[in-house]
Parts: structure tokens; sequence; C-alpha cells
């Protein structure tokens, strides 16, 4: 299996499929995912002959389940050390939920030619935890909980979250239980202090600066029933933050969209990217 090791020794594991010479695209999963969670997006834009790429991050999926690192600059490290290494330039840079916060960071120090456009899914940017200048966020006493839950108790809290995930904790929603088996497969991949130190990355960072300084064309992505990261608290502000960026909402979508809702998401990926 492929992999690439970063400075500090931790080996990360990557996907890369179709033509060396096809442009490239790059996606970012969420947390406690892994890169299996675009499969729909990856056989999809393969087929359109794009070269399609996705990582493991470190402590999750098959990357090493290192002690330290989960933070988001460190996530960032990775990606800038996986986008060296295979020397992609001009990519297009998805990311969803927590690897949305990555997209965001990455894109805005990224070197020259390396990146052509970005897109956040249900991201986690600007920032998601509620504080005194954030007052629509979202309170840290969730966080806790979901901290608590992850030291105690993981592998039920999991099978738990998928239902908010998608959606299925809502009325007349058709309930897939493979789906959810394929969520807590890839959660329970995982390293558990990876998943713990990494709620404080995709919750507490602000990513206000990132955003403003993207320069290249950017769609921002969301589910207005996203139950995980509301679409008041980061979709709107995302795309009035980042320069010139296109705003997609989703009336009734779910945080897990690019699952449930496959179809139409890969769709208005792929009109954004050949524009």
């Amino acid at each position: 299996m492929p992999f690439i090791t970063t400075a500090d020794g931790t080996e990360i594991f990557y996907k890369d499929w179709g033509a060396s010479e096809a442009q490239p695209i790059v996606f970012h999963h969420g947390w406690p995912l892994s890169s299996d969670d675009w499969d729909a997006q990856m056989m999809f834009f393969l087929a359109k002959g794009y070269r399609v790429i996705a990582h493991d991050r470190r402590g999750h999926g098959r990357s090493t389940q290192s002690a330290t690192g989960h933070d988001m600059d460190t996530y960032v490290a990775d990606v800038t050390a996986l986008t060296d290494a295979l020397d992609l330039k001009h990519a297009i840079h998805i990311g969803h939920s927590t690897g949305g916060g990555e997209v965001a960071r990455y894109v805005a120090q990224a070197k020259p030619g390396r990146v052509a456009k970005a897109v956040l899914v249900s991201a986690v940017s600007p920032i998601m935890l509620q504080s005194d200048s954030n007052p629509g966020g979202v309170p840290m006493e969730v966080f806790d909980g979901i901290r608590e839950q992850v030291a105690t108790n993981r592998s039920q809290f999991f099978h738990d979250f998928t239902l908010p995930f998608f959606g299925y904790n809502r009325d007349g929603a058709e309930i897939k239980e493979a789906v959810r088996l394929n969520w807590w497969r890839q959660g329970m991949m995982g390293g558990a202090l990876a998943h713990y130190l990494g709620i404080a990355a995709f919750s507490e960072t602000d990513f206000t600066a990132d955003l403003k300084a993207i320069t290249v064309p950017t769609l921002v992505m969301h589910g207005e029933d996203d139950q995980i990261v509301p679409f008041a608290t980061t979709g709107k502000p995302a795309a009035k933050i980042v320069p010139g960026a296109q705003l997609k909402s989703y009336p009734g979508y779910p945080h897990g969209m690019p699952v449930t809702h496959a179809d139409v998401i890969n769709a208005d990926l792929l009109a954004f990217i050949q524009s």
C-alpha cells in the first residue's frame, strides 16, 4: 500500500488513482473517518478522467496512530508533504467537515501553482466554538461531551453519532444500516487518542485568516439541515469571508450529504470544476 513518511516518522496512507498527467483532485476527509469516505466521489471523478487522490489523516484509517501532531498545523504539514512527494500541480482540493478546515489552511499557504480551485463541503471553517466574538457557535460543553464519549464509550458513540450525521433521526428518513456501519468501520480503524485530541483541532481552530488569504476560485457547499456543523455557524460566514467565493446551500441536506446525496453533490462539484 502507498505511504509517505513525514518529518516526525508518521506514515500517511494515500490512494492515487488515474493517469499521472490528468488534473488531480485531492479529497480531505472529516473526523473521525478516512479516505474511504470519499469512495463515491473518487469513483465518479476517476470515470470522468481526473486523477483522484485521498489520504488518511494521521491517527485515522491506515495511517500511523501517532501520539502527537493532532492539530491543524500538523495536519496541513502532512498534506504538504504528500502533495510535494507527488508533485501535484494545479490541483483541486475538496474538503469535508474537518477536511474543509484542512483545505482552507493548506490552500492559504500552498506554493504557487499547486492549487487551481478549492471546495469547502460542510466545513468547520471559520470556527465552530462559541465565544464572545462568535456567539452563534457551538458551546464548549458539546465538545467536552464528545471528548468524554470518545475516551470512554467510543464504539457505541460512533454508531449513535451516525444518526444525526446522516439525518437519519429526522421523521421519514430512510435509514441505511450499511451506511451507518461503514461510517463506524472507518471510525474504529483510527486511534482513540487521535480522535480525542482532534476534537480541539476541528472545534477550536480559527480559520478566518486562512479564508481571507485564499486567492483561487472557491465553492462553499453546505446542507441547511446540518446537525453536526451548523450552516449558520460556518457555511454562510465562510462564503462571505473567502474573496469571490460561491455559496451553494441545500435545503434539508444533512452533514453527510456527500454520501446521502452523492449524485447531486458530484454533479455540482463537476460543474464547478469545469467552470
